[in-house]
């Protein structure tokens, strides 16, 4: 089994740079969740925060020799910030990392206000961006609205195809897996755009919380993935990756997981609210008010002084942290244990196998059963499918 030793250092910071968002998606674990601290927090990043926050990620970059380093702006909605702010932000986030380590700027949008100033600066910048979009109109508006409760499909679609004539900009879509979409539509939909890369993302839950299901005996939402593979790998034509199910083939083969979401490999990102506070995961708003806050802060704390956070001690023994079941489980190397929100339970805490169990293991199966009827040599740790 594969094991990672020591402490593993921040590579990927993101940096909150708006707390505000124009479109009001129902799943959204900053606004919508059991945690509202982000309303409460400045609606944009000052540009004093930003600047300790590149000092700051220089010092790591310089402590741990950083070759490189991901910067991605998050928010809420970062366009929101303004064009000047986020300009003054890149501007202020490069030239306070060291020269000898590349930043590699990203930044996630709901694509709605994308123009072709915004696009100017990006090319600028070299800033890689993402758009959300959860499949075709009718699927998208199913969580995605306006604030006014309107349609947020067709500026998103105007978004995409402006970012589509710039393609060394554009990272990929990300769209939320609901069971109410067909797999196949949403898949091809989202494929039509060309994107270099498609994220799908399960919806947040716990065991507390758990998602919808029609039947919780049915792994669903495994059924669902299972069949976007299927359409993906029936058509050699598309160009695109599908980021979950190509980190289920590279982990089945014995290559460490490019997310946190999957696989043993320690996680490498950690989040800078608007206000400089400093969180780990900050996904555990879904979990519950106050779980991603670490009570550290970018003017008190440098982010080595974080890395050993008892909250953020998982990371540091992937395996141990998990629960029993998981540990002994022959897909372990693959699943991971599931991503750390989905394992939540009150009592056991984080030590429970995912909400997403039964469909990890039906998708892990379904991908590793389509491999072997291709003649890969899976890795020796991958389970046969039953």
């Amino acid at each position: 089994m594969t094991r990672y030793e020591g402490v593993v250092p921040f590579r990927t910071f993101i940096l909150k740079v708006a707390n505000r968002c124009n479109i009001d998606c129902d799943y959204c674990f900053v606004f919508n969740s059991k945690d509202q601290a982000a309303r409460h927090l400045p609606a944009r990043m000052d540009l004093d925060v930003a600047r300790v926050a590149a000092r700051r990620i220089g010092e790591h970059a310089r402590a741990h020799r950083l070759s490189a380093v991901h910067v991605v702006l998050h928010g809420g909605e970062p366009l929101l910030a303004g064009i000047r702010h986020i300009a003054d932000i890149l501007d202020i986030v490069r030239n306070g990392i060291p020269a000898d380590t590349e930043v590699r700027f990203e930044l996630q949008t709901n694509g709605t206000l994308l123009s072709e100033t915004w696009l100017d600066l990006f090319e600028q910048y070299e800033v890689a961006v993402g758009v959300s979009l959860d499949g075709p109109p009718v699927a998208n508006d199913r969580h995605r609205l306006t604030l006014a409760g309107r349609s947020s499909a067709t500026s998103a679609v105007r978004g995409i195809e402006l970012l589509r004539t710039r393609p060394r900009l554009f990272a990929g879509l990300l769209a939320v897996v609901d069971l109410a979409n067909d797999p196949v539509e949403v898949h091809d939909y989202l494929a039509s755009f060309e994107p270099p890369t498609i994220d799908f993302n399960l919806p947040h839950g716990t065991h507390d919380d758990p998602p919808y299901r029609a039947d919780r005996d049915v792994p669903e939402y495994g059924l669902w993935m299972s069949r976007v593979y299927d359409a993906w790998l029936a058509h050699p034509e598309y160009q695109h990756s599908v980021r979950m199910l190509e980190d289920i083939v590279a982990l089945s083969s014995g290559v460490r997981s490019s997310v946190e979401t999957l696989g043993l490999a320690p996680p490498t990102s950690v989040v800078v609210e608007s206000d400089g506070a400093i969180e780990g995961v900050d996904t555990l708003r879904a979990v519950e008010e106050g779980e991603s806050a670490l009570g550290r802060h970018l003017a008190g704390y440098s982010f080595d002084q974080v890395l050993n956070h008892p909250k953020l001690l998982h990371r540091q023994d992937v395996v141990n942290s998990l629960a029993a079941e998981c540990q002994r489980c022959p897909l372990l190397e693959v699943c991971g244990g599931g991503y750390l929100p989905h394992r939540f339970g009150t009592g056991r805490g984080y030590r429970n196998p995912s909400v997403y169990c039964a469909d990890l293991q039906h998708l892990i199966r379904h991908v590793q059963g389509s491999l072997r009827e291709y003649g890969w040599n899976l890795h020796e740790s991958a389970a046969p499918a039953p």
